[in-house]
């Protein structure tokens, strides 16, 4: 049994976490920093056996060839969506959820199991050191320059900078931003071979889906500086992509590229002052 932050999600065990004999930990690191927040409630914390016993479910759909969404109800933290991208040499899990149940386990084990964990940033990470587990001690990719704020630690974590290729056609891109390890996975074979980019929080879709943002906090509205944004657009820019799946079931079916260009372009008007042309 571990700890797990009812207002992020995140699964706490190991040197930075207690078990349930010495009780939960007495703050959570990530709520405690300027990106995310305690609520007015206080800290609390559950685990991923309450939310069995209290009827929490977490379904698998597909939401195109190769690419299924996971939907855990009712949610927990943050509320995002993992998803499961299938390739011929294995599955990834894309941003676990902080949930983890032995017919959780069974969806995923029916469509092929998990054989590497990744997500955008520390905050979507869930309960990853158990879906690992879970697993085979699949590794997790967990870039190296966030790696002060693993809160569960494991000899499957993996660290990386720049580029990582956890399995074949499918690549995790650095861009910082929301975090300096801040990333986005591209999946060269997604919308039948146009590329798909799954956003995490390192990319907001508005509810329009049809623009973009980019934030140091969302919750209290931090904004990035103009090179940091010209830093995401120079990552982004040479990956071949035109779809965009977010992390809280936002969709941008095609076109995304030439989102990605015009919402930073208008971001960094903002910034500057520049906005007569907007």
């Amino acid at each position: 049994m571990h700890w797990i932050c009812v207002a992020c999600g995140l699964e706490y065990g190991g040197l930075a976490g207690a078990t349930d004999a010495s009780g939960p930990p007495a703050r959570c690191a990530i709520c405690s920093d300027e990106r995310q927040y305690v609520p007015p409630s206080g800290q609390a914390w559950t685990t991923s056996e309450e939310q069995e016993a209290g009827g929490t479910l977490a379904t698998l759909t597909e939401l195109e060839p190769g690419l299924h969404e996971m939907r855990v109800q009712p949610t927990i933290g943050i509320g995002h969506r993992p998803m499961l991208v299938r390739t011929g040499s294995g599955n990834l899990l894309w941003e676990p959820p902080g949930f983890i149940s032995p017919a959780a386990i069974r969806s995923v084990r029916e469509l092929g199991g998990i054989t590497a964990i990744a997500g955008s940033h520390p905050h979507l990470m869930g309960a990853m050191t158990s879906w690992s587990r879970a697993f085979d001690n699949a590794p997790i990719f967990f870039n190296a320059a966030d790696k002060d704020w693993i809160v569960h630690p494991d000899p499957a974590i993996t660290h990386w900078s720049g580029e990582a290729n956890p399995l074949p056609g499918i690549r995790l891109v650095q861009c910082g931003g929301h975090f300096p390890g801040s990333c986005v996975l591209l999946w060269g074979a997604g919308a039948a071979g146009r590329g798909v980019i799954l956003t995490g929080d390192t990319i907001f879709i508005g509810p329009d889906n049809k623009t973009i943002s980019v934030m140091r906090s969302f919750p209290n509205r931090l904004p990035l500086p103009e090179g940091t944004v010209n830093q995401i657009l120079d990552r982004l820019e040479p990956l071949d992509y035109d779809r965009m799946y977010g992390s809280f079931g936002q969709l941008v079916p095609s076109g995304a590229r030439a989102i990605v260009r015009i919402s930073l372009g208008r971001y960094i008007a903002w910034i500057r002052g520049d906005v007569d042309d907007w």
